[in-house]
């Protein structure tokens, strides 16, 4: 008897928290008053009532409307790690922004970032929640920012169901027929077609009439009854919201079970509308197969699929949610918009050279959203060099340029990767290069450029980069814009010139001046080029910092150096830009 009680006996965050409620109950009993007596809730929670005094809290246009006092009940947990929730029990707030599920109240965006159970305690929290209801009953809070507004304010998702990607904006239609292509156990994407190799699943794919602020449910009867029913009444239902919508979801969701094989679950995707307007939420759920197979026995026992209605569905069906990566262009920004990156967007680029700078700028390049790259490189993948380039295990032995090939098309397989495997691509391939990255530190290839830029006005923008032998902590990047007559290794040499006159850019001497002893190292015995030092962690800082600055000049065009040194490097400054100056010197 006593080790249950000690079971149920609050924790000393839940006493602290009780104590801070009770003193502020006592201060201002006509505003706050603790009803009842603290329940004990699931996984060692406590639940409280409070009842607050909102009658002086005046209701704008579009506001929440509050009673003279309104009752919530904080669900306090067991640990102060997890934050405090509250929520009302009746449906009034249903469908009002930042209300989870008709019930919740979102007073947290991030709770990660924004809930402190030791700042202030349950006096912040009750201030938050004031300042949450002065908000709501203002009309201050806009639909169109909170998030999965359209669908109760939740996200939908079943432990173990696979992610549904959809790139593609659907047919305007309010039922259409899609298919699911399985990438991995963890991932289908969504299509409108169906496959010529074959092997998708039949979805059907619906627009609803409304929004769903209770969200789905767990069961397909929950699901349907919110879809006709829902349990609330304040809503301003439109004539096409009264319109039943469960029986043709039913029927299409029937039919198209029956299209796919015995034993497997059977998938619908919900397009909801978002009350402020928009592209509608996407919703993925699916029946497990035992479910599935229940319905396809239904049409079977009925005849046809037409004949299902709701009173056929057991009410424990239960339905399970996927998580919806919704890729639609129509709502996603991505997530390096207004970066210097985005130069690369769209673009066709050539990396040549697919070594300690060259591998990491090619990913890089990929993950900016160029449609095509093409890499070149005649070396082949040893095991020393995942030390610091862009390889794993199972690349050492194979081709350089078919290693990182894969890595790319791994990365963004919408991507078109193109391969050579000699120093250069041949002269087709270099007819649609936009961008040419030469990361191969040659003096051959760098003539090959300069001829490129005296021949060819606009020709496409031509880079170098390079890193120092001695730390593999500077970058160095030269860049010939479309105009400029000069390819990257003229401008590469006027800016030594002017680096090496000036005792400022000490730091940056050495890219231009000879290697000393113990600048390189020879990484085994034998035949083996000297190379230079240099870490993964610092080799990908400095061409993620060389791929940015590159960025920037696609956007606007301009040709001339850019030297940069990582924080560590001993000296600075750590940032110069050289503007290249195409007219010949008086000497």
């Amino acid at each position: 008897m006593s080790s249950r009680k000690k079971r149920h006996a609050p924790t000393d965050w839940q006493k602290r928290a009780l104590a801070d409620l009770r003193e502020a109950a006592a201060e201002q009993p006509d505003v706050l008053r603790l009803v009842g007596i603290p329940a004990r809730g699931q996984n060692g929670a406590l639940r409280v009532t409070l009842r607050l005094h909102t009658g002086h809290l005046s209701t704008a246009d579009g506001g929440l409307a509050l009673e003279e006092h309104e009752d919530f009940d904080l669900t306090l947990p067991a640990s102060p790690l997890s934050a405090t929730t509250v929520e009302v029990t009746h449906w009034r707030f249903a469908g009002y922004p930042h209300v989870l599920q008709g019930r919740q109240l979102c007073i947290f965006l991030d709770p990660a970032r924004e809930w402190d159970p030791l700042r202030g305690g349950m006096r912040a929290y009750l201030n938050r929640l004031w300042s949450w209801l002065g908000d709501a009953s203002a009309g201050h809070f806009d639909a169109s920012k909170a998030m999965y507004h359209a669908v109760g304010g939740v996200l939908h998702r079943t432990s173990g169901t696979p992610t549904l990607v959809v790139r593609i904006p659907g047919p305007d239609k309010r039922i259409q027929t899609g298919y699911l292509i399985a990438r991995t156990e963890h991932r289908m994407d969504l299509v409108y077609s169906p496959p010529p190799e074959g092997g998708a699943v039949r979805v059907p794919v619906v627009t609803v009439a409304g929004a769903l602020p209770l969200g789905g449910g767990s069961t397909l009867t929950e699901l349907l009854t919110y879809l006709d029913n829902p349990p609330f009444d304040h809503q301003r239902k439109s004539s096409s919201q009264a319109v039943a919508q469960s029986p043709a979801i039913l029927t299409t969701l029937a039919a198209s079970a029956v299209r796919n094989p015995d034993g497997s679950p059977q998938y619908l995707i919900l397009a909801v509308p978002h009350p402020a307007g928009g592209p509608p939420h996407l919703l993925g759920t699916r029946l497990p197969a035992p479910a599935a197979d229940a319905l396809r026995r239904m049409v079977h026992e009925q005849g046809s699929a037409l004949d299902i209605n709701a009173s056929h569905i057991r009410s424990d069906l239960l339905i399970e949610w996927c998580p919806v990566s919704d890729e639609r262009p129509a709502v996603t920004t991505r997530r390096d918009a207004g970066s210097p990156i985005g130069g690369f967007f769209g673009k066709h680029v050539h990396v040549w050279g697919c070594g300690g700078l060259g591998s990491w700028i090619a990913e890089f390049v990929v993950r900016a959203g160029a449609s095509q790259v093409t890499v070149c490189d005649p070396g082949s993948v040893t095991g020393g060099l995942l030390v610091r380039q862009n390889y794993v295990e199972a690349d050492v032995g194979a081709s350089k340029a078919q290693a990182l090939a894969r890595r790319l098309r791994a990365v963004d397989d919408t991507v078109a990767i193109h391969v050579h495997g000699g120093a250069l691509p041949d002269a087709a391939a270099l007819g649609t290069a936009e961008v040419i990255i030469d990361a191969t530190v040659s003096i051959a290839v760098g003539h090959v450029l300069g001829s490129l830029a005296a021949s060819e006005v606009p020709h496409p923008v031509l880079a170098q980069v390079a890193t120092d032998t001695r730390t593999g902590t500077l970058g160095l990047l030269s860049v010939s814009a479309p105009t400029t007559a000069q390819g990257p290794s003229s401008i590469d040499t006027a800016a030594g010139q002017i680096v090496l006159a000036d005792p400022a850019l000490e730091l940056y001497h050495r890219l231009w001046q000879g290697n000393s002893d113990g600048d390189e190292l020879v990484p085994t015995r034998g035949c083996s080029v000297p190379t230079f030092h240099g870490s993964s962690a610092d080799l990908a800082a400095v061409a993620g910092t060389l791929t940015s600055f590159l960025g920037m000049h696609l956007i606007t065009p301009g040709s001339g150096t850019h030297l940069v040194a990582l924080p560590h490097a001993a000296g600075s400054p750590h940032h110069r830009f050289l503007p290249h100056d195409p007219t010949p010197s008086a000497a």
